[in-house]
């Protein structure tokens, strides 16, 4: 299985990119072909989805593991193909079809492209447990769907508090910083210091 590609991004179509991987073009179907930038030399990653069904193997790309992940257990759901669920992603964050599913917000899920009544309520049978029992390994995923606040988990939320304004005042985004603190958090001591959380922080943003 292809789990992701890095290359640059070759061509660009309303439902497609094409990724040249080392002089090897991928076609890559997402929801939105600009989110992945414009500058055709700057390398890109795309998380993926292959896809094989009769008549065609296809790739689906995504520009965070989020959305890949809901992106597999929206085709999961009976009546939810690919291309319906393409159009749930392009509707919305991941945060907030996840907040939908768990609140049962059916006025919102049928807003979505292709997603009637009768869908929307699939969708909630299907997946309302499912999003709200992510295990240990999902917690990054978690965070970032905002099922957890990492906030409310630790002892040195203060001090966590000034090292994340200072990752958004470098450039990175509160997702990018909460999947940072979600993996740093294990090894975090209540009496360590900005300086060393930040540090340690930094080092989990270069290995995401």
């Amino acid at each position: 299985m292809i789990d992701f590609l890095r290359g640059k991004i070759a061509a660009r179509e309303p439902e497609y990119v094409v990724v040249d991987v080392h002089g090897v073009g991928y076609r890559v179907f997402c929801s939105n072909p600009y989110v992945f930038g414009t500058k055709e030399e700057v390398d890109v990653t795309l998380y993926t989805h292959y896809h094989v069904r009769e008549d065609a193997h296809l790739l689906f790309g995504f520009p965070t593991r989020e959305e890949q992940v809901l992106f597999r257990q929206l085709i999961d759901v009976s009546g939810i193909g690919p291309k319906v669920a393409l159009g749930i992603l392009a509707g919305g964050k991941p945060e907030t079809v996840v907040a939908a599913i768990q609140q049962e917000n059916i006025a919102f899920l049928t807003k979505l492209p292709g997603i009637g009544k009768k869908t929307a309520q699939r969708l909630i049978f299907d997946l309302k447990e499912k999003l709200g029992k992510l295990t240990v390994t999902d917690h990054d995923l978690a965070v970032s769907f905002g099922l957890i606040d990492p906030q409310d988990e630790v002892g040195a939320q203060g001090v966590w508090g000034e090292v994340k304004q200072g990752l958004l005042a470098l450039g990175y985004t509160d997702a990018e910083a909460d999947r940072a603190w979600a993996r740093i958090q294990p090894k975090i001591k209540d009496s360590d210091p900005a300086d060393v959380i930040m540090k340690q922080a930094l080092q989990a943003l270069f290995q995401l």
